[in-house]
């Protein structure tokens, strides 16, 4: 029950948020891969093979891909969960594949901008991958430093791509198409009815964009950044959900960008303190990096925390 906020209409800095929400933890671990550095789709059939393009600042999930991140050049990504259809992605074609689990890293690592994003978007086909024996399906989120956004969601064996700067909200299933026009019934978006409170996707789904509007015009890059995370804290479930007994997920991380100057925030739910990574810091870097970012001892500017690590996914 993942949310993905971006506030774009502001004149100080365009920042972004999302929050991870899971049965159980997805043991997160936060990564700096440098340009340069040779990956592999892990596609079924023919695999796309690449080389980075830009460094990026990644997390990762159970170490078998990457979820959510940014490249130098101020293009952020985000996987959220989809229901998966059979038929959710393209059948085995012509084209070199890219594992639904590292379709953020392809994107990163090869993009400067959502708009060469989605003129590519076709050029290599995204597969499933199971992982932990479960079949994930996945949409994407793309923004840029320039403010502009997209939605990509596999449906139907096809790449449904929505391209502007009004898509600055994403949550789960249903698809984009639907939210949309279930968010239309309410108020400010052509309806009537108040914000609900539930924590259900279509309802985390309008209550972000309502809160979204409302925002006040930011003074500082300091309250840029705080209003998109008030926004997530707005629609996260706390730590002990009864997923058991309700199918409730809890929030187990929070993380946010300020794409205008490159830096990238992340919160653990089980830490009350919040601490950014400056790419500008990281970004001329030749070697593979890592950071518990569960560690508790974290707050602040934690660049000078990442240690050398194999890359192992």
């Amino acid at each position: 029950m993942c949310t993905r906020i971006f506030w774009n209409t502001n004149d100080v800095a365009k920042t972004v948020s999302r929050c991870m929400d899971w049965a159980v933890s997805d043991e997160p671990d936060l990564w700096f891969i440098p340009r340069g550095t040779p990956r592999d789709g892990g596609g079924t059939g023919s695999t796309h093979s690449w080389v980075s393009t830009y460094s990026s600042v990644v997390v990762s999930m159970w170490r078998q891909g990457t979820v959510d991140g940014i490249n130098e050049r101020g293009l952020g990504a985000h996987a959220l969960y989809l229901d998966p259809e059979p038929t959710m992605f393209a059948a085995v074609d012509g084209r070199a594949s890219v594992a639904n689990t590292l379709w953020v890293q392809y994107l990163l690592d090869t993009f400067a901008t959502v708009a060469e994003a989605i003129a590519a978007v076709d050029e290599v086909r995204i597969s499933s991958k199971l992982i932990r024996g479960q079949e994930m399906g996945v949409h994407i989120a793309l923004e840029d430093a320039s403010g502009d956004s997209a939605i990509i969601e596999p449906i139907d064996g096809r790449l449904v791509v929505h391209h502007g700067a009004e898509y600055t909200v994403m949550s789960n299933s249903p698809t984009m198409d639907a939210q949309l026009a279930n968010r239309a019934r309410y108020a400010p978006f052509g309806g009537e009815l108040p914000p609900p409170g539930d924590i259900s996707s279509p309802d985390r789904f309008v209550r972000a964009s309502y809160f979204l509007h409302y925002l006040p015009e930011p003074q500082t890059v300091s309250q840029a950044v705080a209003g998109v995370f008030h926004l997530i804290q707005n629609v996260a479930v706390p730590p002990g959900a009864p997923y058991q007994d309700g199918g409730v997920y809890p929030t187990w991380w929070e993380a946010g960008a300020d794409l205008t100057n490159g830096d990238y925030y992340f919160m653990s739910t089980m830490s009350p303190s919040l601490f950014w990574v400056s790419m500008t810091a990281l970004k001329d870097g030749r070697e593979v990096l890592s950071l518990n970012p569960r560690d508790e001892s974290l707050v602040g500017d934690a660049a000078s925390r990442f240690a050398p690590a194999e890359l192992v996914y």
